[in-house]
């Protein structure tokens, strides 16, 4: 075997072996979100609560994503200093494709990272806290923005602070379906957030 035709098969075979890597570290396809959803912090069925959703993939617990009722907790949930199972994936509802906010759409997923996100707008989530609102495409977050107020960033720039604070109670004044006041059913879910922004102090 000539030396030109050994480099040929040993590329052959580093590039494979790239392929498979590849392959094998592909994050898991967004499940299409049904009646049977449940939010992973408030237990209630997702397609009773308006505004964005999330679900979050698990490693070891395929096809089975947490969701939760807002972006915000989802992205609660990642920054928490430890979890149970690796993260393999996150995916946000894409509010460009939305119907409409209290439709935000049940297979209209896009990665979290590649979202363009208001924060700070005067849209409440969900669970009545405030939201971070995703927009695959600038100009729907930013049109979203100059009617709602807020700005346009990027996943990475999301401040904790934004994420993790606790929810005051003129935040949480929206109805929810069952006949509660948002503000009840955000209570544990504002109590869960005061704990992790103890444990980032």
């Amino acid at each position: 075997m000539s030396t030109q035709t050994a480099f040929a098969l040993a590329a052959a075979a580093l590039l494979a072996l790239a392929g498979c890597r590849e392959e094998a570290a592909a994050p898991p396809e967004p499940v299409k979100m049904s009646a049977d959803a449940v939010g992973h912090f408030c237990q209630m069925n997702m397609l009773e609560h308006p505004g964005p959703k999330a679900q979050v993939h698990l490693d070891g617990l395929p096809g089975s994503p947490l969701f939760f009722a807002q972006v915000r907790d989802a992205i609660a949930y990642r920054r928490m200093p430890e979890q149970s199972h690796a993260i393999t994936a996150t995916y946000v509802s894409d509010m460009s494709h939305a119907p409409s906010w209290e439709n935000p759409g049940r297979e209209n997923w896009m990665i979290a990272a590649q979202a363009h996100y208001v924060i700070g707008s005067q849209r409440v989530g969900g669970m009545g806290a405030p939201e971070l609102v995703p927009f695959s495409d600038r100009a729907d977050a930013t049109a979203f923005a100059a009617r709602h107020g807020g700005r346009v960033v990027r996943l990475a720039d999301i401040p904790d602070a934004v994420v993790l604070a606790p929810v005051a109670e003129g935040d949480a004044t929206t109805p929810a379906q069952n006949g509660t006041s948002a503000k009840d059913d955000n209570a544990g879910y504002a109590e869960r957030l005061r704990a992790l922004s103890r444990e980032k102090e």
